[in-house]
């Protein structure tokens, strides 16, 4: 007999609620929740395939533990012996730094993977830190730490309501929306065209959105920085700055007009191969629309000048007046933010408090560059001791970072590595303990994260929707258990983990003035706390310390666990409004139009006015149906125009006697690859795009389907010395590359 559940999609960041149909514990369907109070029915190819996903059956089921040097099955109390084990020991005789971690994209789409590596890190101790962010989108991290004070105050545009959208980089119609949580982000599109609304996407590919838009900019890769420059420059030039509303929020408009001085359209053109009237007509229309917004994402971040780019997007909304008010870029407001502060300086944002240990790259936001991670594992220095355990989290840098090949060698020479993976991927497959997460619909799910950036503030929350399998374990426990093992506290129940967290978080709650429960005594409020488990008890206690929360009876009609468990659809908290000047944690209060960091990279972004590549050069991709490598292990994800092709247009193919099908040899810094050409006029003349993810045809793995049709790794073609210095991004667009047609045998 079957029977339906309600649960928040987990496969991308639009987050959509879903309702799955059961058959026992089997998931064998899944359509748009109508009644979910975000999406509200909207749902796309991945969500559509959830019940695939969840049952994939080379999903790992058991822990495997390293034993003659195989893999092989093991209890969980064998596993997690074998992580205290091997983590204590190397922490004990070469220091805390010489553990590294590395967190992959999936953490932030599990309710485990946001609450507890945090407390894994404090644990350790270790400054080793490596993630996705760093080959995706830390220079947006970086500019906002620097431009308000807080990593994490990323403003978006407000897509229901805006009239004119500039998007740089940005294909939501394949991503579904990044660093801007939209449900049916293509309909909001269409909607914003249907009231008159003006679109323009500037992207060296003729993208799905960019076949939408009004106006297509195929800029040259790499240059989004410049193009923005000079759009701020016209601003300036021809007196069209209007702060408005932000007037007492702004300091440093005198200094920022200076600094772009420069960068006029005509000065920029030949490098980003735009026509100077053109980007003097971009400056007029976003000065002179009511309401607008700039929004720049990945295609601007994983470029030499990612951080300069980003930045400069919140500057062209600063100096229009479109930041922090409805119709431009706004604040979001998460159930499970903080308790505002009180308005005010803060402590700012730092770089480089520490760096890497053997090509010196400045730490950001507390993490060091995954394209350092393999030379921190296999270089030696006077500068500390290598890396020589590992703790990879739902992670797989050896298909997402650059260069996999020496990656793949240094994980080899570890003394001790655990994966927490739910497959024997290119990565896991080195590990000395294999742990596996339960399938999605075994677990709870809340977005924390992307209720951060979602373009309407709502809060919601699933119960699994399917009770654990004998044997398995949840996802929770397992970290609990897995900082327990490595911190020293083998043993020990889980749940003190969880209890550790809440007394820290009550106890300095308590203390803080602007708090609810301030002079509260932090054990009863632990006492007062709802939830079946020790993860539902600390989002029990963020939601009502949170900005909406009932603060423990301070604000009865506030929100609560029970409250939201009692809205299985969710509970809609209203648009985004005005917010500033709460979200700013500068050192002065204000925005701080041109911080010091940024003034200092500035010289290099003027050099790239001088700078052509005239050669070829490669941009990434992403799939609608699958925007990460474990994802081409589902075959409903996988065939159509969802392949590993080598797009290339068709004047470059002729020139270099390129055959539509044929295979083309691709070489770069890091190696070469060779992929099946597609020609295509979706690519600019000179740009040639392989999609991210690929390349599954290393030994050792347990991905049945994925190896039937590998693909080729593009981050091969790169050898991890090309970074934003500012936020140690990945360079990843823009890379020059040498192409040759592989002869017929």
């Amino acid at each position: 007999m079957s029977r339906t559940a309600l649960r928040i999609c987990p496969l991308c960041e639009a987050t959509c609620g879903l309702t799955l149909t059961i058959e026992g514990t089997k998931v064998t369907g899944a359509r748009g929740d109508r009644e979910d109070v975000f999406s509200k029915g909207f749902i796309c190819p991945k969500g559509a395939s959830f019940g695939a996903v969840d049952g994939d059956p080379d999903r790992l089921r058991t822990p495997l533990v390293r034993r003659d040097g195989e893999l092989r099955e093991a209890t969980w109390e064998e596993a997690f012996d074998a992580v205290a084990a091997g983590i204590r020991p190397v922490v004990e005789r070469y220091g805390a730094n010489s553990v590294g971690v590395v967190l992959g994209n999936p953490n932030v789409h599990t309710m485990a993977g946001a609450l507890y590596p945090t407390v894994l890190l404090a644990g350790l101790g270790t400054r080793s830190l490596f993630t996705a962010s760093t080959v995706d989108q830390m220079p947006k991290h970086v500019s906002s730490g620097l431009l308000f004070g807080d990593a994490n105050a990323i403003p978006v545009p407000d897509l229901d309501h805006t009239d004119h959208l500039l998007l740089i980089g940005a294909n939501p119609l394949e991503s579904n929306g990044s660093l801007c949580t939209a449900a049916d982000f293509p309909g909001k599109l269409k909607a914003l065209k249907a009231r008159g609304g003006t679109l323009t996407v500037i992207d060296p590919r003729r993208t799905r959105t960019a076949k939408l838009a009004d106006r297509h900019i195929a800029i040259r890769p790499g240059t989004d920085a410049l193009l923005l420059a000079a759009m701020a420059q016209v601003l300036f030039e021809e007196l069209l700055v209007d702060l408005g509303e932000l007037t007492p929020h702004v300091e440093g408009i005198e200094q920022l007009s200076e600094a772009v001085r420069e960068f006029t359209p005509e000065a920029v053109t030949a490098a980003c191969d735009v026509d100077a009237s053109l980007i003097r007509t971009l400056a007029r229309e976003l000065a002179a629309a009511p309401t607008a917004a700039v929004y720049g994402r990945i295609g601007s971040c994983t470029v030499p000048y990612g951080t300069l780019a980003s930045w400069l997007v919140d500057v062209l909304n600063i100096l229009t007046g479109n930041l922090d008010r409805p119709g431009g870029a706004l604040f979001p407001q998460a159930a499970t933010d903080r308790t505002p502060r009180p308005v005010g300086p803060g402590h700012g944002f730092r770089l480089a408090r520490w760096h890497s240990r053997v090509s010196r790259h400045p730490e950001a936001k507390g993490e060091l560059p995954l394209s350092a991670l393999a030379e921190e594992i296999d270089t030696a220095t006077s500068e500390g001791e290598p890396i020589r355990a590992l703790v990879a989290v739902a992670a797989n840098p050896v298909l997402s970072a650059p260069d996999g090949d020496r990656l793949d060698k240094a994980l080899d020479s570890l003394d001790f590595m655990v994966s927490v993976d739910p497959y024997l991927n290119e990565t896991s497959r080195h590990a000395d303990v294999v742990l596996p997460p339960p399938p999605p619909s075994q677990s709870p799910h809340h977005d924390f994260a992307f209720n951060t950036l979602a373009v309407r503030n709502q809060v919601r929350y699933s119960r699994p929707a399917v009770p654990l399998e004998p044997g398995r374990m949840a996802e929770t426990e397992i970290l609990a258990r897995l900082i327990l093992a490595a911190t020293g506290m083998h043993g020990a129940d889980p749940s003190a983990v969880d209890d550790l967290v809440i007394g820290q978080t009550l106890g300095k709650a308590v203390g803080e003035a602007h708090s609810p429960v301030h002079g509260r005594d932090p054990q009863e409020l632990a006492a007062a706390l709802d939830g079946e488990t020790g993860p539902e008890r600390r989002l029990d206690m963020m939601l009502r310390l949170g900005p909406y929360g009932d603060g423990f009876g301070a604000r009865p009609e506030g929100l609560g666990l029970t409250r939201l468990l009692d809205r299985p659809h969710g509970i809609d908290l209203g648009p985004l409004g005005p917010r500033l000047p709460q979200p700013l944690k500068t050192r002065s209060g204000r925005i701080e139009l041109l911080p010091q960091p940024i003034a200092d990279d500035l010289p290099r972004l003027r050099e790239g006015m001088r700078q052509r590549t005239d050669g070829l050069v490669l941009v990434g991709r992403r799939h609608l149906r699958s925007n990460n490598s474990w994802m081409h292990n589902v075959p409903a994800l996988t065939g159509g125009t969802n392949r590993c092709t080598l797009h290339i247009h068709p004047e470059d193919a002729e020139r270099l006697g390129v055959r539509d099908g044929a295979p083309v040899r691709v070489k770069g810094a890091g190696g070469e690859v060779t992929a099946p050409a597609e020609i295509t006029d979706g690519v600019r003349r000179g740009v040639v795009s392989l999609p991210h993810g690929w390349g599954h045809n290393r030994p050792g793995t347990r991905l049945s389907h994925a190896a039937t049709d590998p693909g080729v790794n593009v981050n091969q073609l790169l050898d991890g010395s090309l970074l934003d210095p500012l936020s140690g991004n990945a360079v990843l667009n823009g890379v020059p590359v040498e192409l040759a047609p592989v002869a017929a045998r």
